[in-house]
């Protein structure tokens, strides 16, 4: 069964997103929403460990959450997907189940 993982906090802030790594297995996905999208920014204490959950699961980012908080696309680590709300809809539909890291 894959899921779709939506972390919605920072990493700065909770450990919403240290726990969801522990549990996400290949083949699923991680989608950072709201101040989750921090994780996904260059040169942080957290790029090492998306880098090595990058090569089995899929990362997304919400491009609107993102632009919310003023970074742009270039601020964000390679391999990260950037969708907007109809892709985020999309991948609520291709994923079995939707599990919130809240």
């Amino acid at each position: 069964m894959s899921i779709l993982h939506t972390v919605n906090k920072s990493p700065f802030e909770k450990n919403n997103l240290e726990s969801c790594l522990r549990y996400v297995k290949s083949g699923s996905a991680v989608l950072l929403i709201e101040d989750g999208i921090y994780a996904a920014l260059k040169n942080t204490c957290f790029e090492k460990e998306m880098a090595t959950a990058m090569k089995e699961v899929n990362f997304y980012c919400l491009a609107p959450d993102m632009k919310a908080r003023g970074f742009s696309e270039s601020k964000i680590m390679d391999g990260i997907k950037m969708v907007d709300y109809a892709g985020f809809v999309d991948l609520t539909i291709e994923y079995d189940k939707v599990q919130a890291w809240l």
